[in-house]
This record gives C-alpha cells, sequence and structure tokens, in this order.
C-alpha cells in the first residue's frame, strides 16, 4: 500500500528537531520568535481578509446607488432634450436636478451599511449610504466648476450641459469605484489561497458527529379516546345564539352571572376573543409612528429624511396604528389632527405599496407640480377621513341614545312583617313534587344554584342583577312552579324592647283600622236611616 505523504507538506511548525541555528543563538529562543512570527502573521492576514471582504459589501451597495443616480441623470437628460425638441423653455435648477437624483437613491435598500466587524473601519462606524452619496455629489459638482461646467463641449450653458458634466463626473467616479473593487478581488484571492496553504489547529473541526435513537410511542397515548362532552340543559337557549355559542358548549343563559367564581367568566371571555385582543393591541399607535404623525402636513422634505432615518415606520403596522390614532383623535374633536394622522398614514401605506423603490417613487411624484399622483392621493385622504368622521359622528350619536341604566328583576317581600324564604328540593326525594322541583333546580346555573342553597336573598338578587331582564323573569317563574320561594310572617319577640316598638306599632295600625272601619260604618248608616 502506498502511503501518500505530501499532505503533511502545508503543516506549518515553529519547531522542527532538524533546524540548525547559529552557535551564538538560543535554539529554545529562536524557536518561540519565530513561533510568535508565524502567529503575528497569521493574525494580520486573517484581518485583511476580513476587512476587504467588509470593503467588498460597503463597495457592492455604493455601486448600487451609482448606478440609480446615474439613471435618474440620464433620464432627465432626455427630458431636457424632449423638452428643447418641443422648443420648451423650462429649464430647472442643478441642484433641484440633483437633490430629485439623491432622493431617488435613498430609496435603494438600507441606508445603514452592515456593522463592521470588530476591530475593522472603526472610526467610519456609523456612516449612512446618503452621506457617501452627498459627498460624491459634492466632490462632482466641485470638479464641473473648476472644469467649466458650461463650456462649448458640454453643451454651452444650457440645461443639457451641465447635465452632461454632472453625468460625466459621476461615470468617473463610477470607474474609480470599480477599479479599486477588482484590485480588491484580486488581492483577497491571493490571500485566501495563502490562508488556505498552511493547516492549522483552526483547521480541525469534528465532522461526523451524531447519534440519533428511534424511541417507540406509548400504545395508551395512541389508544386514549376524547371523552364525551357533558350537555347542559338551558332556561334560555335564545340567548346563546344571540351570543353566537353553540348550545352544547355547556354554558347557560346564566354562566356569566356565577358570583362565586369569576375566574370563570374571565375564562369564557378568553377562550372567546382571544385572538381579536391580540390583533388589537397589535395595531395601537407606537412612539415612533406618533412622532412622524407630527410632522406638518406637505412638508415632504422632511418625511422623506425621517423616513430615510428610521426605515422601520414604513410598516404596516404603523400606518394602522395611526389610523387607529385619527379615530381617537377625532372622538375627541381633534379634527385637524385626525386629519393629518391620516395623511401620514396613507403617505406610508403609497410608500409601500409602490415596491422596492416605493419611497423615492412616491416622493418623486408627489412634488413633481401638476402630477396625477398629487390628486389621486389628496383624494384618497379627504375620503378615508370622511369615513373616519362619519364613523364617529354615529358612534357619539349611539352614545347619546343608550339609556343610563339597566332595568333588572329583584325579589322583595311587599309587607315589611313578610319575609321569603328559599326552599331547596333535597336531591333523592321520592315525592312526584319534589323530583319535579329538584330537576327544575338542577337545570339552574352553577351560580343560582349556589346563591339558591346559601338561602341569602341578597345572593339570589345579585345573580339575577346579572341576567337580562327576559331571563330573570323565566328564573322567577321557574322558582314559584318548584315551590322553592315562600312567604312566611316574621315572628315577634316581645321580651325585648326593639320587639314591644313592633307590638305597640302594630296596636296602633289595628286601632287605626278599626276606627276607620267604624266611620265608615256611621256614615252608611245615616245615608240609609232604613
Amino acid at each position: 500500500m502506498v502511503v501518500n505523504y505530501s499532505k503533511w507538506d502545508a503543516l506549518e511548525l515553529s519547531d522542527d528537531s532538524d533546524i540548525e541555528v547559529h552557535p551564538n543563538v538560543d535554539k529554545r529562543s529562536f524557536i518561540r520568535a519565530k513561533q510568535n512570527q508565524i502567529h503575528q502573521q497569521r493574525f494580520e492576514r486573517r484581518h485583511q481578509i476580513t476587512t476587504l471582504k467588509y470593503e467588498r459589501i460597503i463597495n457592492d451597495g455604493l455601486l448600487l446607488r451609482i448606478d440609480r443616480l446615474l439613471q435618474s441623470l440620464r433620464s432627465h437628460e432626455a427630458r431636457v432634450r424632449e423638452s428643447k425638441a418641443g422648443s420648451s423653455n423650462d429649464a430647472e435648477e442643478p441642484d433641484e436636478v440633483v437633490m430629485q437624483a439623491l432622493m431617488e437613491c435613498a430609496s435603494v435598500g438600507e441606508d445603514f451599511p452592515p456593522r463592521p466587524p470588530e476591530g475593522v473601519h472603526t472610526q467610519d462606524e456609523g456612516m449612512k449610504y446618503s452621506s457617501m452619496m452627498g459627498t460624491l455629489m459634492d466632490q462632482v459638482k466641485e470638479e464641473v466648476s473648476k472644469k467649466g461646467g458650461t463650456n462649448e463641449e458640454s453643451g454651452g450653458g444650457s440645461n443639457e450641459g451641465w447635465v452632461k458634466s454632472y453625468i460625466q463626473g459621476v461615470e468617473g467616479h463610477q470607474r474609480k469605484v470599480r477599479d479599486l473593487q477588482a484590485e480588491l478581488e484580486q488581492k483577497l484571492a491571493g490571500l485566501e489561497k495563502e490562508e488556505a496553504r498552511k493547516i492549522t489547529s483552526d483547521s480541525i473541526h469534528t465532522g461526523f458527529d451524531k447519534s440519533s435513537v428511534a424511541k417507540e410511542k406509548p400504545a395508551s397515548a395512541a389508544k386514549q379516546k376524547e371523552k364525551p362532552k357533558e350537555a347542559v340543559e338551558v332556561l334560555n337557549p335564545g340567548a346563546l345564539k344571540k351570543n353566537n355559542q353553540p348550545d352544547s358548549a355547556g354554558l347557560s343563559s346564566g354562566a356569566e352571572a356565577d358570583v362565586d367564581e369569576p375566574g370563570a367568566t374571565t375564562d369564557i371571555k378568553k377562550a372567546g376573543a382571544g385572538a381579536d385582543d391580540d390583533a388589537e393591541e397589535d395595531v395601537q399607535p407606537t412612539e415612533l409612528g406618533k412622532r412622524f404623525a407630527k410632522i406638518k402636513k406637505g412638508d415632504y422634505k422632511q418625511c422623506l429624511q425621517f423616513i430615510a432615518e428610521n426605515r422601520e415606520v414604513v410598516a404596516e403596522r404603523e400606518t394602522d396604528g395611526l389610523l387607529i390614532e385619527a379615530f381617537n383623535a377625532q372622538m375627541d374633536k381633534n379634527s385637524d389632527y385626525a386629519k393629518q394622522c391620516v395623511h401620514q398614514a396613507l403617505l406610508l401605506q403609497y410608500c409601500r405599496s409602490l415596491g422596492k423603490d416605493g419611497v423615492g417613487l412616491f416622493f418623486k411624484r408627489i412634488t413633481t407640480p401638476g402630477h396625477q399622483a398629487q390628486k389621486v392621493f389628496h383624494d384618497d385622504v379627504n375620503s378615508t377621513y370622511a369615513r373616519i368622521r362619519a364613523r364617529c359622528a354615529e358612534l357619539a350619536k349611539q352614545e347619546k341614545s343608550q339609556p343610563s341604566s339597566n332595568e333588572q328583576i329583584q325579589l322583595h317581600a311587599v309587607d315589611p312583617n313578610t319575609t321569603i324564604h328559599i326552599n331547596i328540593p333535597q336531591p333523592h326525594s321520592t315525592e312526584e313534587v319534589e323530583v319535579k322541583a329538584r330537576e327544575i333546580f338542577e337545570r339552574f346555573p352553577p351560580g343560582l344554584q349556589r346563591a339558591l342553597e346559601s338561602g341569602s336573598l341578597d345572593k339570589v338578587n345579585e345573580v339575577l342583577g346579572k341576567m337580562s331582564v327576559e331571563e330573570a323573569e323565566e328564573v322567577v317563574e321557574k322558582l314559584g312552579e318548584g315551590g322553592m320561594l315562600s312567604l312566611e310572617e316574621g315572628v315577634i319577640d316581645g321580651t325585648t324592647e326593639e320587639g314591644r316598638e313592633k307590638l305597640r306599632g302594630l296596636e296602633e295600625k289595628a286601632r287605626e283600622e278599626n276606627a276607620q272601619a267604624e266611620r265608615r260604618v256611621e256614615e252608611v248608616e245615616v245615608a240609609d236611616p232604613d
């Protein structure tokens, strides 16, 4: 068997038994110095590779924006030619054209470049592409002014002349960046080849290190059957249909009236509205959105600058939050702020819906005098605000028309000397009347059953107060049908001061009733002497 030892040629050793050094040089010191030299060169080489890779990413992003800038300038040059052919004298200032071109460049990807690796270009951390493009245009402007950007060769003092000068200047910088990129690629390839030529400790890695054990699923879990749901008969099934709840859900018409288990009501509400509550929390206006809403309506330059510094404001969440803010402001009678929120919300929506370059495209169209996009956008803002205003007016009208209090059914004795006594039918009685009454009792909601078992009329009234009038009337009718309510006269204790006072009051009331009866008899006798 032939063994290939050539792979060991890539090993870089700092210690070799065959090494020969000068007799005046200590061998251990020489080996240690060589080791430090190898490590230092390796560190510097890797740092250069990391730096060049990061610079390549920055240059790629810069070239994309330069291409977009040239595309915008060339499109303006074409418009100048068309206007010149049509004998139009509309002239645009160079600064306005350059500003418009830079606005279109701002929509190309993120404004901030990727965060540099540790120890790479720390002095340039926080630099933005918009700042780089602004510096580039300042250099081009200075070059054009030095060369005389309105010379005869470039077209004289016309618009076409200075546009050509600017295009030539930007193309010169584009060539420089591309040459730099080619040189960078060549240097990076050489360093990576040198790095791969030697085997180091960093090249050692674990190849295949994976194990898996197939576990058998427990048979009991597979054979488990779903338990049948217990259906509870309710007094008023129509009330469940109003609340969009099925009869088989096990909830009676008085389930929300359960006074002993407030957590049950909370669970029911959570189960019915969990996803809606989360969605409602998601559309709350954020602080970033509120700051954007405070920008004066029509100040598109400030809006563009805010979006360039905070790209996350274009998200759909911010649009929905601003519309919610507009609705709340209109409910508070703050119509100016409400319309401003609608304007800013639709501005973000248009920027997002126009695609990848939507920000630059929107501001280009909205700032162009006489462009059709202005009318479309402002009509959309007015119609959206009109719908919000009409809805708020309708809600305000409904709130005024709602009654101030809710009607309730309560149990009270008419005679103050009579008390209402609660009789609970026995669960294991053999009498037919008692069995029938027990069936009625067991159909009641659990909260009402516990209130009846407590024997407290106040607790029963508390449960009835949480029901609608129709449900409470039906419950009272069932209580009377089952004989669970009875009127009993109170017993007065004559040995106490309070009892004696009640007896004196009853005797006095009885004397008055007797006197009134005697007077009526006398009046009858006088009227009819026969």
